[in-house]
């Protein structure tokens, strides 16, 4: 049996102050987010997880996250460029208010296959990205725990990816994939075919007296304030 279990970054930065944060402009965790991940080191110390694999999407944020949580674990992280965050390209480390003077702000509800910038990824691509990794990595580690340390994108793509829905548009949902969460999913032997089942999403209990703060939302600031975010809807950062 295969168990994947998904864990969003700490708060980082990137999800405080209005920067495109790829591998330039990721400034790594918060004081608040180092606090979130060594909460979760503490609550996986206990061994509610058996792991067998320990892997990390290769930009800061997640990287150290996954630094901090390893000792629980006692595994070495195998570091995964392909479960890194929405691809930024040329507005790597802009403001979104630099980036969309340049480029115009993304609209991937009209435009989901329209990269963000040059060099970026659109939001189709993405989600292809996400599921090959995906698939790649439970093929490698069929029957092993996996904990993947990555990003709210790759935690909504898995969505898509495990139930089937179409990826080449947004979807008709929406995710609040909070910092530290554990998602646990499982393959299973059902219908005579290997299926995935969802165990568990959104699992901050190791946070309970702390919190989880929303992140900055683009599409929930006004554009026209000092350090504002655009209105439009974009992966999780």
């Amino acid at each position: 049996m295969t168990n994947l279990y998904l864990i969003r970054h700490g708060e980082a930065w990137a999800n405080v102050q209005p920067i495109l944060a790829g591998m330039q402009g990721d400034k790594g965790l918060t004081p608040r987010g180092v606090k979130q991940a060594e909460r979760l080191r503490d609550r996986l110390a206990h061994g509610e997880l058996k792991a067998d694999v320990l892997i990390a999407s290769t930009l800061p944020r997640a990287r150290q996250t996954a630094e901090i949580i390893q000792p629980a674990l006692g595994l070495p992280i195998i570091l995964d460029d392909e479960v890194q965050e929405l691809r930024l390209g040329e507005v790597d480390g802009m403001t979104n208010q630099e980036a969309w003077a340049i480029f115009g702000p993304p609209d991937f509800e009209q435009y989901p296959l329209r990269p963000i910038a040059p060099g970026g990824e659109s939001w189709g691509g993405f989600m292809l990205r996400v599921a090959e990794a995906l698939t790649r990595i439970t093929r490698e580690h069929a029957g092993k725990s996996i904990v993947l340390v990555c990003h709210g994108g790759v935690i909504d793509g898995a969505f898509m990816h495990f139930f089937q829905m179409p990826s080449n548009v947004l979807p008709p949902t929406d995710f609040h994939t909070r910092n530290t969460s554990l998602t646990h999913w499982e393959q299973v032997h059902r219908r005579g075919r290997l299926l995935w089942r969802l165990n568990s999403y959104n699992d901050i209990a190791h946070l309970h007296d702390i919190g989880a703060t929303e992140s900055v939302r683009w599409e929930d600031t006004d554009l026209q304030a000092p350090g504002g975010h655009p209105a439009s809807p974009v992966p999780t950062e």
